[in-house]
């Protein structure tokens, strides 16, 4: 099979790399810097523009991650430029593409996110709930959406892919919670009552792989079965450091310093993966304390030169 991935230097699209150049797919990733893309991914080839496919036989599949780190920085007008234009610029341009070749790729993977629903306190939710749309990024998520869907017009196979954080070893929420919690400094946030939706990166990555493989169609929430909130996970994750977590963040400094963006550490979405399950997807880490544990044990790769 033939893959182009955007975002394939990310957490997920290297793990992605990794996993189907192992199983002797050819992969092209489309990239600012396409010099690192066969380091980074795992021999994949890299390409700086969509014209560099013009003369590759048709492509199978498109995969779909691209989108600059929305929780590195407060949503300032600059920034929620270069967030929308990541996402949803970028989709855009891509499906456009996907309609002028003679072949259209069969299948279009594209990433959409969690935040989609905002905040919903304890609604149960599934991927046939309401959009959120009260904030920046429950609006991001759906504009983004719509913009892959288009490609249906030309016979695309179209899977929406509603990623919760993800949880890995070497990248990631984990790996920004880790030093803390390491030095007995980690805590909830707000009053910890939040939903916090959350998926391994090899269920992530079988994920995917399953949806490729697979007839599915539509929106997909990629989160594991358990839901957990914000005070039970930072329990389970101070017990399996076997450190306290006596640390709360007050809920009105977030909002001071991070503003509109809070959301995304305040708000949360209680979340079912109805479709996934009903796909025949089986998650390798359903259950959170087994999860983290196996990612706290797992051995560490080499660094990159």
């Amino acid at each position: 099979m033939r893959i182009l991935l955007t975002g394939g230097t990310g957490l997920i699209g290297r793990a992605l790399c990794q996993y189907w150049r192992s199983q002797g797919r050819q992969l092209w990733v489309w990239s600012r810097n396409p010099l690192q893309v066969p380091e980074l991914c795992s021999g994949a080839q890299g390409i700086a523009r969509l014209q560099d496919l013009d003369d590759v036989d048709p492509m199978d599949a498109v995969i779909n991650l691209a989108g600059a780190p929305i929780v590195d920085r407060p949503w300032t007008e600059a920034r929620r430029t270069v967030l929308w234009r990541s996402r949803v610029d970028l989709t855009r341009t891509l499906v456009d593409w996907m309609g002028r070749q003679t072949v259209p790729p069969r299948i279009l993977l594209s990433g959409s996110a969690v935040g989609w629903y905002g905040d919903r306190g304890d609604e149960w939710l599934n991927e046939d709930s309401e959009p959120g749309q009260n904030d920046f990024g429950s609006r991001l998520c759906v504009a983004w959406e719509q913009e892959a869907q288009r490609a249906s017009q030309w016979g695309v196979r179209v899977a929406l892919l509603r990623t919760a954080p993800v949880l890995a070893a070497q990248g990631g929420m984990l790996t920004r919670l880790l030093p803390v919690f390491r030095l007995g400094l980690g805590g909830r946030l707000g009053d910890g009552r939040q939903w916090m939706p959350w998926i391994h990166i090899d269920d992530q990555v079988a994920l995917i792989d399953h949806l490729l493989r697979h007839e599915c169609s539509g929106a997909f929430n990629a989160c594991a079965p358990e839901a957990v909130r914000n005070s039970d996970f930072t329990r389970r994750l101070a017990r399996a450091l076997r450190r306290p977590a006596m640390m709360p963040v007050p809920a009105w400094a977030l909002r001071l310093a991070l503003g509109e963006m809070s959301v995304l550490l305040l708000g949360g979405q209680r979340l079912a993966p109805i479709r996934a399950e009903a796909a025949g997807f089986t998650w390798k880490h359903p259950e959170l304390t087994e999860a983290l544990a196996q990612l706290l044990h797992a051995p560490k790769a080499p660094a990159a030169h």
